[in-house]
């Protein structure tokens, strides 16, 4: 393959759904193609010390260790690597006839914490399935055919193009792919917004930093605030905590963790509200897009009982939003998890839509946790973000910025900045989302913010958007309203109200 754009690398890893239609059903595809890929990806990153580890492996074998110790002898002959495979074989040794018993001893052939990933994706059943098909050979070699080693592609890329299989498979099997994953340009912008008051980690060498995604997805914010960091200061250590629900998002980020060098057992499958399962934890970042306006019935009874058992020294204390939208619970739960101010503090990016900000009037659960987000004096900013930016709908939405470690001249004090007009059109939309941010508009919002500064309404050098002129046109047509740019600071008791 000549160009290896992740847009082409996706196409050419999808292409593999053209020898499963008729076998398969479409909401199948992405099941088979993702962990095919993934598999092809971390070969790839094993390639150069699999000799080593093969020969380590028989030294090993003759000790009659225990799994665990045998892993950790054999992590070492990787070469910092955080998995190994011990197979003689790879994608190009399966042969045909065998190739159904083959592959699966391969893939068995993993360290535990990458085997764990192909057994979240069923592998094991579609690979029988292919192989009955008389598919399993064809696929294969289809793989094959395509070099995603890191040297070939970036783990950046990487991550882009498994994004970009998500997203297709999503769209294939009618399921919301914003329910795994944000867009790159509105992941640069928040990461950009909590990153950028730490003047430490972004220049103190060997500084420690620990990040936290409490929806996960496949892991795109966790690698981009580490991406991040990791530009401006590479010998900064950060440190990749996350809890997701869908368990193939879950096996995605795992392995993007994975091949990264983080330490995976960081990486937890389940619902953070109801089984938070790093509930001892406390971070310095921390960054999500939780899903907009889902409901939280199925697990009201535990999410009620920590707020009227425990208070405040739960994470529900302030209040409860309504069943039929969980935002404000995620929120809280970022909250309780700043690491303590006189440790240092810590520092939240959350994207939620409107309706966390306008719901519910004064005495209700959202006006209360409100009131206590304000009095805390934890907001620094709330940005307005264009609409259509989101692959799955195209409402409003918002970055939050929140910190237990305020400058001075911030402290009583919220920034509002209106960023509304800061974008382009796509030439292709890709689901709900036509618009995209460029890096003047990241940059544009982020020297404001740095800034703190009020700025009245300026217009931007923005193309009018194109009427169509089709039908009948106006006599009178009117002139689009100019675009423009503005940031207002408030002190924080000016957003209360009495009833």
């Amino acid at each position: 393959m000549l160009d290896q754009t992740p847009n082409n690398l996706a196409a050419y890893c999808w292409s593999i759904a053209d020898l499963l239609r008729g076998d398969f059903k479409q909401s199948q595809y992405g099941r088979i193609i993702l962990p095919f890929t993934l598999l092809r990806r971390l070969e790839g990153v094993l390639e150069d010390s699999k000799d080593a580890v093969l020969a380590e492996y028989e030294k090993v074998q003759k000790m009659g260790l225990p799994e665990e110790a045998q892993e950790k002898l054999l992590l070492r002959a990787t070469g910092g690597l955080s998995f190994f495979n011990t197979s003689r074989m790879d994608l190009s040794k399966l042969g045909e006839t065998g190739i159904k018993d083959n592959l699966e001893s391969y893939v068995q052939g993993f360290s535990a914490d990458a085997r764990e990933i192909f057994e979240y994706f069923n592998f094991g059943e579609f690979i029988g399935q292919l192989n009955d098909a008389d598919l399993l050979y064809k696929v294969v070699q289809k793989v094959r055919a395509t070099d995603l080693s890191p040297a070939a592609i970036s783990n950046h890329d990487m991550g882009l193009t498994f994004e970009e299989l998500i997203r297709r498979f999503a769209e294939g099997s009618n399921e919301t792919a914003g329910e795994h994953f944000t867009p790159r340009d509105i992941v640069r912008l928040t990461t950009s917004l909590v990153f950028m008051e730490d003047d430490d980690a972004l220049s103190m060498p060997g500084i420690i930093r620990t990040i936290y995604d409490p929806t996960a997805g496949t892991g795109g914010f966790l690698s981009s605030g580490m991406e991040y960091v990791h530009e401006l200061n590479p010998q900064a250590v950060m440190r990749a905590f996350g809890q997701e629900l869908n368990p193939e998002s879950y096996s995605i980020c795992k392995a993007d963790m994975l091949i990264k060098g983080q330490d995976v057992t960081n990486i937890k499958l389940g619902n953070t509200l109801s089984n938070d399962q790093l509930y001892a934890d406390k971070f310095d970042y921390m960054l999500a897009n939780p899903p907009f306006g889902v409901d939280w019935k199925k697990i009201e009874s535990s999410i009620k009982d920590e707020n009227s058992l425990r208070g405040f020294d739960g994470r529900f204390g302030p209040g409860l939003p309504r069943v039929s939208d969980g935002s404000l619970l995620f929120l809280l739960h970022l909250i309780s998890k700043l690491r303590d101010s006189t440790e240092g503090g810590g520092r939240i990016g959350i994207i939620l839509n409107g309706s966390p900000l306008f719901t519910g009037g004064a005495g209700s659960g959202e006006s209360e946790i409100r009131r206590y987000i304000l009095e805390s004096d934890l907001l620094e900013t709330i940005v307005a973000l264009p609409t259509d930016m989101f692959y799955n709908t195209g409402i409003a939405t918002y970055v939050w910025v929140l910190s237990n470690k305020k400058s001075d001249e911030r402290k009583g004090k919220v920034q509002l900045i209106n960023g509304v007009n800061l974008c382009g059109k796509m030439r292709k939309s890709l689901g709900s989302k036509r618009n995209e941010m460029g890096a003047d508009d990241i940059a544009t919002i982020t020297r404001s913010f740095g800034a703190f500064e009020a700025e009245d309404a300026r217009e931007l050098n923005k193309p009018v958007e194109q009427k169509s002129n089709r039908g009948r046109q106006s006599a009178n047509p009117k002139t689009e309203a100019p675009k423009t740019f503005a940031s207002k600071i408030f002190a924080s008791h000016e957003f209360g109200y009495r009833r």
